[in-house]
């Protein structure tokens, strides 16, 4: 990182006004906060600070203070900083926790071309830093939300892991995947190409809002079914429509509505809108002013089920140009899922379970532009900075490392990150002189060695060797001077 940038260090804690100014008080939702703990405390100072989950609110001021014209730029700044997130169910280890550390920076461009110049030094930078640490094989670039930071994509890198917490979706160009929130994808056509129009049906069936149920009932495998779900897209109402098998990805579906905010319509809301219970949406019967919205995976259906928008009804052997017109256009909203196929190359994606290391979110002038910061140009007129921030996880690094290797007893660390590099113990009382005589050469020779002259049994030593995951042990013992190694 100092290739690339400057170490600083900033506060965890910042104040409310800082995460008003950027309207994100009330819109990140793992935003911590702390104040006084009992009313003694309370009672010295009311205030209340944000646990900061990142830092870009604290270091655009911080750095504005630096830059007054284009010679200024670029600058970079990062720093190794605990981060503290409301995680509605930390897991596994280190790889999610509400407190964790986190290597964060933040660079200050002039325009697009700067940007992408320092971005490629940084991702060397990245990937070297994974290489040694044994996680540079596994580990590739991928395209991801932008979670708050901005409505373009950002990119992740990801090392694959077989408890990981995402899926990966690696199409023909094995160099890069995506995140299965925002993988673009192609249902796989089930439906039989010879199949005729059957009579249309609306049938009674009391009680049938699920695709479970739906399934039960029908006798129709979960493909045959259209799930209609219905929103309120800022503030408009709308109704999408997905083959039964797949789920909706409001990701998606927010980018193929234009929409800032986006929710489903409450139970109240659905009865107002379409006359019918909760359950019972769909492309029949629709009111004109809900805007309707097709997903891909229903364009080729035949012979479907669909709601009617009445309440216990449901269609059966519904088709479009018959029963439906067919949409002026077909979207992709739903969720990938295996088996899809990758819109570009028509080839099935390789669906491998992966765990984040690292990303780097494009953030442009989304902070500059909330607090004014400018620089002037060789014409001596004023223009927005651009602003990237890339983050790595130690401790998260620190759990992937640990569940990549090792074996059926302990960790097996690289060396890099190991405890220590040797590991000495006097097996015998008789050769504690010459085992500290060995530690004492190693450490004069600059070796990051441990001397265990613990008042312990040999085999508990032995077994925290194993656990600390220390590459070599040295024993002195009956037989003289012994050597284990690890890894």
């Amino acid at each position: 990182m100092q290739k690339v940038g400057t170490e600083i260090v900033m506060t965890a804690l910042s104040p409310m006004e800082i995460r008003k100014k950027s309207d994100r008080l009330d819109t990140i939702d793992v935003l911590m906060k702390t104040s006084g703990a009992n009313t003694i405390s309370a009672n010295k100072s009311s205030n209340e600070y944000i646990l900061n989950p990142t830092h870009e609110d604290s270091v655009t001021p911080l750095v504005w203070q630096w830059i007054k014209s284009y010679k200024d730029l670029p600058i970079s700044v990062f720093q190794f900083q605990s981060k503290f997130r409301n995680e509605a169910r930390a897991k596994s280890g280190l790889l999610r926790g509400r407190e964790f550390r986190m290597k964060d920076m933040y660079s200050f461009h002039r325009d697009k071309e700067d940007l992408m110049q320092y971005y490629d030094r940084v991702k060397q930078s990245y990937m070297d830093a994974f290489h040694e640490l044994w996680l540079g094989e596994g580990t590739m670039i991928t395209v991801a939300s932008g979670w708050d930071f901005t409505d373009e994509f950002s990119h992740e890198f990801q090392t694959i892991l077989p408890i990981g917490e995402d899926t990966l979706f690696i199409g023909q160009d094995k160099s890069f995947a995506y995140n299965q929130e925002v993988t673009p994808s192609q249902a796989p056509n089930l439906q039989d190409p010879n199949e005729t129009m059957k009579p249309f049906e609306s049938v009674f069936g009391e009680n049938i809002v699920s695709v479970e149920r739906l399934v039960e009932f029908f006798d129709i495998p979960a493909w045959k079914t259209v799930k209609t779900m219905l929103y309120i897209a800022d503030d408009k109402p709308v109704a999408c429509s997905v083959r039964g098998d797949y789920e909706i990805n409001d990701l998606k579906l927010k980018k193929v509505l234009n929409c800032k905010t986006l929710r489903m319509m409450t139970e109240d809301e659905i009865l107002t809108h379409t006359g019918a219970q909760i359950g019972y949406a769909g492309p029949i019967g629709l009111r004109s002013q809900i805007e309707f919205f097709a997903d891909d995976s229903i364009a080729n259906l035949i012979n479907f089920e669909c709601g009617v928008n009445q309440t216990n009804y449901h269609a059966i052997n519904a088709n479009r140009d018959r029963e439906l017109p067919r949409p002026a256009e077909f979207h992709d909203f739903k969720l990938a899922k295996k088996w899809d196929i990758e819109p570009s190359s028509w080839i099935v994606y390789d669906v491998q379970p992966w765990c984040e290391i690292g990303n780097i979110f494009p953030l442009e002038t989304r902070f500059s532009d909330i607090f004014g910061v400018s620089y002037m140009d060789e014409t001596n007129q004023r223009q927005q900075v651009m602003m990237w921030c890339y983050g790595i996880g130690p401790s998260r690094i620190m759990g992937v490392i640990v569940e990549k290797y090792h074996d059926d007893k302990w960790i097996i660390r690289p060396t890099n990150i190991a405890p220590f590099d040797a590991m000495i113990v006097p097996a015998t009382p008789d050769a504690f002189e010459e085992a500290k005589k060995e530690y004492l050469t190693r450490l004069d020779a600059w070796e990051d060695v441990c001397f265990d002259d613990r008042d312990l049994r040999f085999g508990e030593k032995m077994g925290d060797w194993e656990l600390w995951g220390i590459p070599e042990v040295v024993i002195y013992g009956k037989k003289g001077r012994e050597v284990k190694m690890r890894g």
